[in-house]
């Protein structure tokens, strides 16, 4: 046993919930914005400007999403360069195989594949047949043994949280709201669970409006201490930078979250705000607009579906109030009552920017 340890920490083999739940989950969520996002966004401008080179691109960008997951994966558990190149063909067959749950396939078996590579990788004077080999082979076959079982269920999961949010909009808007907010501050990706999960309709709303309270909530809640450069590094950046203040007093994070509890259920009874662009943007709040980004997109692939006549003005005033409006007041309203109380202390959401 001490043998296989020691060979495990030499190939950099580390068995975590850090390395697999933290590490390798955001970086997929960085393959999928660097794919599947950034090809949405740049094939709906080109779309409605009428520039056929931009949908071209775009579409190019979507196509390599599986392998674009993989990669960054593969990256993110140190994977030598054979390795981590041959996850290219693993995440091409996990996310085909896997449909609609793919990203949670992709994460899954990228991890096998890409641990079975290091295992093998420069143990024999062929490694360059040897590790794509053995990584593409572990890799694959397990794409096409379990990637549609584990996408299924990924997809039932997804579906079953929409369904339920369909029928108990003000409850489940709550529990997603707050939930997925959570998620986006502490340091696991919101966005890969949200894509993982297929989460759109009014579910994903929910999980843009938990989002978007904890990233404007902290930005603007912190402005006495943080100014301007914290205002846009937590609004359009990410509200995970207050995490050390959070361990410090975790009390901070009750504006937000309690804020998120309120602006949850407003996105699903009243503005009826639907995410129906790609499930990725559910869990990216106001990070680079992506959210914001998601929802209009998911307006004109309405419109062209003939489900939706035009986008109109209560749809726009919903999305700015879900996304700024209500997550700046609540929060900065609460947070005032909270440092009057004591509960927050001068310089206790302080970044060091």
């Amino acid at each position: 046993m001490e043998k296989f340890k020691a060979f495990l920490k030499r190939k950099d083999i580390e068995i975590s919930g850090r390395r697999y739940g933290i590490d390798a989950l955001g970086a997929m969520a960085q393959g999928l914005f660097a794919s599947l996002l950034i090809g949405t966004i740049i094939s709906t401008i080109g779309e409605r400007a009428g520039i056929a080179f931009l949908v071209a691109i775009g579409g190019y960008a979507k196509a390599v999403t599986g392998e674009a997951m993989a990669i960054a994966i593969g990256y993110s558990l140190h994977c030598p360069p054979l390795v981590l190149f041959s996850l290219a063909a693993v995440g091409h067959a996990t996310n085909t195989l896997g449909g609609a749950g793919g990203p949670l396939a992709v994460f899954l078996i990228t991890i096998v594949a890409a641990e079975f590579g290091k295992m093998v990788s420069k143990e024999t004077k062929v490694d360059i047949i040897v590790t794509p080999l053995i990584t593409i082979i572990v890799g694959t076959g397990l794409a096409m043994l379990c990637a549609p079982a584990i996408g299924s269920a990924a997809s039932a999961v997804g579906k079953a949280i929409m369904w339920a949010t369909e029928l108990q909009p003000f409850l489940m808007g709550i529990i997603i709201s707050v939930i997925v907010g959570v998620v986006l501050t502490l340091p696991i990706s919101s966005a890969a669970i949200c894509a993982a999960l297929s989460l759109t309709g009014l579910a994903g709303g929910a999980a843009l409006a938990g989002c978007c309270t904890q990233m404007v909530g902290f930005a603007v809640m912190s402005f006495k201490e943080n100014g301007l450069g914290g205002l846009f590094a937590q609004g359009i950046g990410t509200s995970m930078l207050q995490m050390g203040n959070i361990v410090r007093n975790p009390r901070i994070w009750l504006p937000p979250i309690l804020a998120s509890a309120v602006t949850g259920p407003i996105a699903t009874c009243v503005f009826k705000l639907k995410m129906n662009g790609a499930a990725v943007s559910s869990g990216m709040g106001t990070c680079g607009l992506v959210g914001q980004i998601g929802v209009y997109t998911g307006w004109l692939n309405d419109i062209e579906a003939g489900v939706k006549a035009a986008i109109t003005a209560w749809d726009w005033a919903g999305l700015i109030c879900i996304s700024f409006i209500l997550p700046a007041v609540l929060t900065y309203a609460i947070g005032l009552v909270f440092r009057k109380i004591g509960w927050i202390k001068e310089n206790d959401l302080k970044l060091e920017l």
